[in-house]
């Protein structure tokens, strides 16, 4: 099947089928089921979720969606696994395509986060991505209706996430939107060793997610070499979170996918946290 094309207006699903449900229906079974029917209403100001197939992650999402707020807005923040596009870059797309439905992005907020934190705008980045897109179910789910922002980000040195973290913030803050939008960092955790080291070394990083630290976890991830995807984007999320004034923590479950498949010698660590 040839490549949708990258400049297209939708963007075009790029894992429906094999990390999640590919028919509407059944992915909104699915979904409903790892929200589970007892919601609570947190009013979070960010979550870090993890972003695998449905089959090994999705209950420690579900969960940790489960238990936020829902918001009209969310701006999401990923890493770039393909190495397509530009380093630094939010999603050009006016929609996302999804199994039963679009979502929209929040123009509006989009253009004001590029500005402000000296994004790009373009579609390559985010074309074969999955890290956003796993988590839109969930959000559509969570806030039927509401609309996002995609931010895909390859690394950076510290002092370009405090910057990127300073002009998501004056963004939200130029949109009137302090109390609207929830961040939503997507991420793995250590990926392919065995389960003791993986849940020894994950939980360096999760003390300082804990700790809402963001300069910690980008230090320990780098000089453990923590094969954590997404400690960028966490890093970026956890300093904007801390300027918008969230104060504690509470990690909602740590698990990896040898749970699922039996193999616990070559596994990836999973982890949903809430930031309050």
């Amino acid at each position: 099947m040839a490549d949708p094309n990258p400049f297209s207006d939708v963007r075009q699903p790029a894992v429906a089928g094999r990390f999640y449900p590919g028919a509407g229906a059944t992915l909104g079974l699915d979904v409903d089921r790892f929200l589970g029917s007892d919601r609570g209403a947190v009013p979070t100001r960010m979550i870090m979720v993890p972003h695998a197939g449905y089959v090994y992650s999705g209950s420690i999402a579900g969960e940790t969606y489960a238990r936020t707020a829902p918001r009209r807005r969310a701006i999401v923040l990923c890493p770039n696994h393909t190495g397509l596009g530009s380093a630094r870059s939010v999603s050009s797309a006016a929609a996302w395509q999804l199994p039963g439905g679009e979502m929209r992005t929040d123009v509006a907020l989009r253009d004001l986060v590029a500005e402000h934190a000296s994004l790009d705008v373009e579609p390559l980045a985010h074309l074969r991505e999955h890290a956003v897109e796993v988590q839109l179910p969930f959000l559509r789910a969570l806030s039927p209706g509401s609309t996002f922002v995609a931010i895909c980000l390859a690394r950076m040195p510290l002092a370009g996430c405090e910057r990127v973290a300073k002009g998501i913030v004056d963004a939200i803050r130029a949109a009137s939107a302090e109390d609207d939008v929830l961040l939503v960092a997507s991420t793995d955790m250590s990926h392919y060793v065995t389960a003791d080291v993986a849940t020894r070394e994950d939980a360096y990083a999760l003390d300082c997610v804990r700790h809402l630290d963001a300069e910690a976890l980008f230090r320990v991830v780098e000089s453990r070499r923590i094969s954590m995807c997404g400690y960028i984007p966490t890093t970026v999320a956890l300093f904007a979170a801390a300027a918008l004034g969230a104060r504690n923590t509470e990690l909602v479950r740590y698990g990896n996918s040898g749970e699922t498949s039996g193999d616990h010698d070559s596994v990836v660590g999973y982890a949903g946290a809430l930031v309050i």
